[in-house]
Parts: structure tokens; C-alpha cells; sequence
């Protein structure tokens, strides 16, 4: 398969899971000069064209008179709000908008007309399209995006904000997690390659926040060599809060790759752990086979609303992230179920403020389309509520480390950009890498900037007394 050089116009070979990219016209030469500079940095530059087939709505910008109108209204709304903000933007006609200094991140846009027409049909979906395309550049991705994450709620006047129902899409109803979906919806994340996800995962294999050491310096600076620990710290808090050791019976919903089962299987547990992702059910029993704990532990392809038995302990690490805010009871009605009398419940979970969790609760973005179809954040608040109103729980301990997570993401983030000819040998094309590196900067900037928070949270049905 072949593309065209963003610099030399001739046809050079390309690897890539999504299929051939055809030729077509070059960028021009202020794109080019600029994808140059940016491939330095580790991160493929977008292709000069790109297959539409394949990536529908990445590969052509919306067109016609009606996308030219919401382009321009778009364009109008954008600049009016980057105006007031700390980070500068920078026009190929030489202007700069922001109130950004020196040290401020840089958005450099190179094609205005195709960024304004995607953000006008499709707003922050738009953003994150475009970045794919390559209609702009980050040298700083997550520090222009947590600057975007901190004036969230003022981006857009507030008259307008009220519109957004009428022209933004909604959730698509076969990614909503009913039983026959939710199997599908995991799958598009989790089933893409567990190679890929050792490219920038450490040696646990843990996808989800690590908890560093309140002595292990400043977290913005923390280096890779204390990912692995602070990844088993964070398994071993919630074992703890848990009460897991020798004897217990626990189920875990939404195995991962296995840390979990594994640590609490050397505690002595047995183990039930239940998960959607063929792809991690098979990396997860070879490795608790190569540790010996076949017999302790068993990883099911199961659907968390199927789990029978009792259980001393219930764990789950981000997972309740992929249940969907209408399945929030059924969630927690199944924990509170399967609960032995004295259990406990310890989970993780990335929260959101309740206020802008019930903004967005049918909202679809971008997230949705290209990461996790069907997923959707709680609130503490909605956690809390979900599990007085409908089980026998209740919320006894809370902890948030959303600090804990910018950080987690920083050390994958450069991870994966090290290891990008990797993934790229793994059949993952240009494209896909910047949509991976987009979300990993769009994830963190949303911790950096407080929009979102981590929790661990501990449940249990103490009784009353009269």
C-alpha cells in the first residue's frame, strides 16, 4: 500500500491495520514543513489523503453549503473563545489568537477551513477528527487540550450551550450496553491486540490509575521505573480495603489482564473474574497459569449480570465506566446480589462532577465513536445515590487520586510515542496512532485540570444500630 509523501509527492510504502490509503493531492507546503517537525517528535503525521473507507469521517471534511455555514459559525465561536484563553493559536496567515506567553501551549492550525467545518457538524467530535487529519498540531497535545478541560463549561455561550440537543448526535442505539451490545461495545477497545497494549502498558499489564508513593517526589516529574510498583499499590489498597486474604472468596468484575486475580490469588483468595474481552481472557489465564494459580482462579467470558454464587469480597477497577449510566442499578444490584453477609466492595472508578455528568449523560462524543462506544462516567454523588436507592449498600470510604491518573497517562503517553514504529509494525497506520494519542492527551488533560477525578471507593451493608 502507498501514500504520498507529505514532502516529496512520491509514492513510499505504509503499513496499516486499516487497508490501503490512495494517493492524492499533498498537503501544503506550511502542512508539510510542519509534519516534518512533528514526526521528529515521535507521532506519524497524517497522511496526505486517507482512505475514506476506512476512516469515513477523517478522511474528507463535510461539505455543501450547510457545513460551509456551520463552519463559519463554528470559526466565529472558536476564535471568540480562544481569544480569553492561556494558550496561543497560530494561523497560517501569520495571526495568533490567545492570551498565551512564552511556555504557553501552541495550536497550530494548518487547515482553518477543514477544522471550522468539522467542529461546526460535529463539535468536540469535530476537534478530535481534525487532529486525526491533520488539520492541526500540538508539539504540547495535552497542555492545549487541559486548557480546552478547564474553561469546558464557558467554551460556548451560554444560550447557545441550551442548542446543543438539537444538532449534536446522539448515542447510537446499538452501542446503548444492553446484554446483546455490551459483549460488541468492550470488544472495540479491548479485542484490538494485546500487543498493542504491551507497547505502552509496563510488565502488570494494568490499564487503569496507578497510586505512586507520597515519597517518591513530585508525580509530574515520576519516571517509568515506578510505574510497576505503584501499579501493584494500587491492586493491593483495594484488596486491602477489601478484605481479601487467605480464604476469601472474590469476584472480580472486569478482569484486565490478570494483576488483580493474581495478587489476590498469592493472598491466598479464590478467585472468579469475569470479562467481555476474549483478547484479555486469554493473556490473563496464561499468565496465572505461568504463576501457578490455575486452580485458585477462573476467568470467565461473561457478562457481569450472569455472575451466580457468594462472595466474600466484590472488586472492579474501572469498569464501571463501560456500564452505562441507565445499567448504574443493575450494576450495583448484582454486587449487592452475589454479596456474602460481612462482604465488602472496593472499586476505581473515573468520576465526573455531578453537574456536568447529568449535562452530558445523552450526549455522544468522541470518546464514544473511536474508543469506548457505550461508556459513560459516574459521579460520587450518582455512585452514591445509585447504591442507597437500589441495594442494600452503602459508600463507606472514598479516596480520589485523579493527580495519580495525569500522571499514569504521561508515562503511557510517552511510552507509546516511543514505541510508535513499533505499532506501527503491529499494522496500526498513521491515522490510528494520532486517534490513540489524542485520547491518551484528551484523557489527561481531564485530570490535569480537575474535570475529572479518580476514586476508590468502598462499599459494604453495615447494619444500623437502633
Amino acid at each position: 500500500m502507498t501514500l504520498i509523501d507529505h514532502n516529496e509527492a512520491t509514492a513510499v510504502p505504509v503499513r496499516g491495520k486499516t487497508g490501503d490509503i490512495a494517493a492524492g493531492e499533498v498537503l501544503d507546503k506550511a502542512a508539510a514543513h510542519y509534519a516534518a517537525a512533528w514526526t521528529a517528535t515521535g507521532v506519524p503525521a497524517s497522511p496526505a489523503t486517507i482512505d475514506p473507507e476506512v476512516w469515513p469521517e477523517v478522511a474528507r471534511p463535510p461539505s455543501g453549503a450547510k457545513a460551509a455555514l456551520a463552519g463559519k459559525v463554528a470559526g466565529l465561536l472558536f476564535k471568540g473563545a480562544v481569544k480569553r484563553l492561556p494558550l496561543r493559536v497560530e494561523y497560517p496567515d501569520g495571526s495568533i489568537l490567545g492570551t498565551g506567553g512564552p511556555g504557553a501551549p501552541v495550536m497550530v492550525m494548518l487547515r482553518p477551513a477543514s477544522f471550522e467545518a468539522r467542529i461546526g457538524d460535529n463539535g468536540l467530535i469535530g476537534l478530535g477528527e481534525s487532529f486525526m487529519a491533520g488539520d492541526w498540531e500540538a508539539a504540547d497535545l495535552a497542555g492545549v487540550l487541559e486548557v480546552f478541560a478547564a474553561s469546558v463549561d464557558t467554551l460556548i455561550p451560554a444560550p447557545l450551550q441550551a442548542l446543543r440537543p438539537l444538532y449534536l448526535p446522539r448515542t447510537p442505539r446499538q452501542e446503548r450496553n444492553a446484554e446483546n451490545n455490551t459483549r460488541s461495545n468492550i470488544s472495540r477497545h479491548y479485542d484490538l491486540s494485546n500487543d498493542l497494549f504491551s507497547t505502552f502498558l509496563d510488565s502488570t499489564m494494568s490499564y487503569s490509575s496507578a497510586l505512586f508513593p507520597l515519597d517518591g517526589g513530585p508525580l509530574e516529574s515520576v519516571g517509568w521505573q515506578a510505574l510497576e510498583a505503584a501499579q501493584q499499590a494500587k491492586i493491593d489498597r483495594l484488596l486491602d480495603k477489601a478484605g481479601v486474604g487467605a480464604g476469601t472468596r472474590v469476584l472480580e468484575i472486569g478482569t484486565g489482564w490478570g494483576e488483580l486475580a493474581l495478587r489476590a490469588a498469592a493472598r491466598g483468595a479464590t478467585v472468579y473474574s469475569v470479562t467481555l474481552s476474549s483478547e484479555q481472557q486469554e493473556l490473563a489465564q496464561e499468565r496465572i497459569a505461568v504463576a501457578g494459580y490455575a486452580d485458585q482462579v477462573t476467568v470467565a467470558l461473561q457478562d457481569y449480570r450472569a455472575v451466580e454464587g457468594e462472595y466474600d469480597a466484590v472488586v472492579s477497577v474501572e469498569m464501571i465506566e463501560a456500564v452505562g449510566y441507565e445499567y448504574w442499578p443493575i450494576y450495583f444490584q448484582t454486587i449487592d446480589r452475589v454479596l456474602a453477609p460481612g462482604g465488602k466492595v472496593a472499586i476505581q472508578a473515573i468520576t465526573m462532577p455531578h453537574g456536568r455528568m447529568l449535562a452530558t449523560r445523552n450526549a455522544y462524543t468522541w470518546v464514544h465513536k473511536y474508543i469506548f462506544p457505550g461508556g459513560f462516567l459516574p459521579s460520587v454523588r450518582a455512585i452514591e445515590g445509585v447504591a442507597q436507592q437500589h441495594t442494600t449498600l452503602r459508600v463507606r470510604e472514598r479516596m480520589g487520586l485523579g493527580d495519580h491518573y495525569a500522571a499514569t497517562l504521561r508515562l503511557w503517553e510517552e511510552r507509546f510515542l516511543e514505541r510508535s514504529p513499533e505499532v506501527g509494525e503491529l499494522g496500526f497506520d498513521a491515522v490510528f496512532q494520532r486517534m490513540w494519542l489524542f485520547y491518551l492527551c484528551y484523557s489527561r488533560a481531564g485530570f490535569q485540570s480537575g474535570y475529572l477525578d479518580v476514586q476508590q471507593i468502598v462499599l459494604d451493608r453495615r447494619e444500623v444500630q437502633l
